[in-house]
């Protein structure tokens, strides 16, 4: 279940008014059951509804899914009620949307008083902080930045001006530039017959112990389960770090390096100025990332990638040269 200090649940709901709020068809005497959030296939549990959108995932369905959303109910295991329909994503979004609701900032005083913040705490002017969040000894918070309900900060941290933190735990010792943002919705869509619609992210951010983030930079919230970003970490100036994104510690990523979403990167990685990484990619402990590389691939640990599309370093270089002589020949005998 998405975490509460987060996300307020709306249910539970029959699965026949979930069935009819998104178009499915739920099997007959099968509409009673109780749903009282969605969650992704691998960890749907009781009460919980999936969707699977491709039947090669099939297997990767938890066996204690009450509900899926799918095209055919004879690829879910037994035990698991069937939501047919033609478009399963959608269907699940929109459920998404009717269990779960992000807690947003009430009316009233700027500090609410449901916040806990430990003493030598300072604000600058204008700070807002929501109900739940804690702030931790000695941390300095700019003016203008909003901490969402639910955030908890650590100890000695440096929070700069017009930052915005939301569905996020923070460590100690942390610094966050000028106009950072954490925990904002991931991007994550899909098409279905009415166009294109929005998937709730329902996930968090985790920062551990002594990271830095650069101004500008954005870190996007899990689409269900986590982003995170481990100790000692480093980050430049308008990075982007996409939802699910699993950041080693000790990584250095200069200015407009982007990840994108469910890429895990090791530890001591390092990124060169306007790197670019695909999804669902695996980058190994210790590699390195030249700057404007593409990459595409998964990259071993210990390699040193660059180029587009990237590849090891020494084969771009062998190729980058025989292009170069290859391009003089073919100069040489043109006339000035």
């Amino acid at each position: 279940m998405p975490d509460s200090r987060f996300y307020r649940a709306l249910g539970p709901l029959p699965l026949s008014d979930l069935a009819a709020l998104t178009g499915a068809a739920v099997e007959a005497g099968e509409g009673s059951i109780a749903i009282s959030g969605v969650a992704p296939l691998d960890v749907a549990g009781a009460g919980e509804i999936a969707f699977l959108n491709d039947p090669k995932q099939a297997g990767r369905l938890a066996a204690s899914a009450a509900a899926c959303f799918a095209r055919d109910g004879q690829l879910l295991p037994k035990g698991c009620v069937a939501v047919c329909t033609a478009h399963p994503r959608v269907a699940w979004a929109r459920a998404a949307a009717a269990l779960h609701v992000p807690i947003e900032h009430p009316a009233g005083p700027d500090i609410h008083p449901d916040a806990f913040l430990e003493e030598d705490v300072s604000l600058g002017q204008g700070v807002v902080i929501g109900p739940g969040a804690r702030i931790g000894r000695g941390t300095r918070i700019g003016a203008g930045t909003v901490i969402g309900p639910g955030v908890a900060i650590g100890r000695q941290c440096r929070i700069g001006p017009r930052v915005v933190v939301g569905f996020a735990l923070i460590g100690d010792g942390v610094s966050l530039y000028a106009g950072a943002v954490i925990g904002e919705a991931g991007f994550g869509a899909t098409a279905g017959q009415g166009g294109v619609i929005d998937i709730p992210q329902l996930g968090r951010v985790i920062i551990q112990d002594r990271v830095t983030v650069g101004a500008n930079s954005c870190i996007d919230r899990g689409a269900f389960g986590d982003t995170s970003v481990g100790e000692n970490t480093k980050i430049d100036n308008l990075v982007h770090i996409a939802h699910n994104v699993t950041l080693g510690r000790n990584c250095v990523l200069a200015a407009f390096t982007g990840i994108s979403g469910s890429t895990a990167v090791g530890d001591g990685v390092r990124f060169g100025g306007k790197a670019g990484l695909a999804d669902h990619l695996t980058v190994g402990d210790g590699a390195g990332i030249g700057a404007a590389a593409s990459v595409f691939k998964d990259v071993p640990a210990g390699e040193v990638w660059t180029g587009f599309p990237a590849r090891p370093i020494k084969r771009w270089m062998r190729e980058t040269a025989w292009l170069a002589r290859q391009a003089g020949r073919r100069g040489s005998g043109d006339k000035a």
